[in-house]
């Protein structure tokens, strides 16, 4: 009876599962021996032998990304996913969307971003509940169907913030902050006015996330860290605006002092060469 106890506090200290079988030896050279390679090796044993095909695949997908074969995990999930319960589809999805980030596939990124959005408006998503439970540095806490559009839609802002498509992602990025307001959009928000030259609005919006704070239970310690960027930014903006400022000056006064130029200045009468004012009398007499 003490072994067993003793195997218990083993697995839950390690958060291997208990029992044999190749995923449980995947997870074992993954937690305890920390041989990520050898790992990989025995979650596709576990895939190939259909032994807990969720979690095998999503685990190696994710050890993946580690070993920077983020493009081998984007395969294996979409070789691979018919062989998961349909349950286990969205948290595949949101691997994916991280896989492509990861890879640079900005453009399958976005699209797999829409999707999701589309299906939490055809009411597809959430399991047809309200909340659902999501994990954070191992914790595990509630998030609202208000809060999960909200987050995919700055994932979408920044996706075509990396393709240079600052309009898209400020209409975004607006609509994110209507649904539920957090620093760090804010702040992207303010990245793409800066980068459409409308300096002014971006200091407002700046501003507004300072003053707000927008800190939560959940997101205190990312929130702590787009309030310091904020405060960044509004330096940048302030100087951008001086800058801005200072070159309409110069431009305004260039071209008073055009102006003032081409008042003083008149055209001097021409003066002809001796050989012509030679020729016109001969040339008026041939005219008669």
């Amino acid at each position: 009876m003490e072994v067993a106890s003793g195997e218990m506090s083993f697995h839950v200290v390690h958060k291997i599962p208990a029992g044999e079988g190749p995923y449980v030896r995947a997870k074992h050279l993954q937690l305890v021996e920390k041989d990520l390679e050898g790992s990989i090796l025995w979650f596709w044993k576990a895939i190939n032998e259909r032994d807990r095909v969720d979690s095998a695949l999503k685990d190696m997908a994710v050890v993946m990304k580690q070993q920077d074969r983020a493009e081998e995990a984007v395969e294996a999930i979409k070789s691979f996913r018919h062989l998961c319960s349909n349950h286990s589809h969205e948290s595949l999805d949101n691997l994916l969307i991280d896989l492509y980030k990861k890879c640079g596939r900005v453009e399958e990124q976005i699209a797999m971003l829409k999707q999701k959005l589309r299906m939490i408006y055809m009411g597809k998503a959430f399991n047809g509940k309200t909340t659902k439970t999501a994990r954070c540095h191992g914790k595990k806490f509630q998030v609202s169907i208000k809060q999960e559009i909200a987050r995919l839609l700055g994932n979408l802002g920044w996706a075509y913030m990396q393709q240079g498509n600052y309009m898209a992602a400020e209409a975004v990025y607006r609509k994110s902050q209507m649904i539920e307001p957090n620093a760090n959009n804010g702040c992207n928000l303010g990245v793409c006015l800066i980068n459409q030259g409308r300096y002014d609005e971006a200091r407002s919006i700046v501003t507004a996330v300072l003053d707000r704070g927008f800190s939560s239970a959940t997101a205190a310690a990312v929130d702590r860290k787009a309030l310091q960027r904020a405060n960044k930014l509004l330096a940048e903006i302030d100087q951008s605006i001086s800058v801005s400022e200072m070159t309409r000056r110069l431009g305004e006064e260039m071209l008073k002092s055009l102006d003032i130029m081409e008042e003083g200045w008149t055209p001097s009468k021409s003066k002809r060469l001796p050989v012509f004012e030679e020729i016109s009398p001969f040339r008026d007499q041939m005219a008669f």
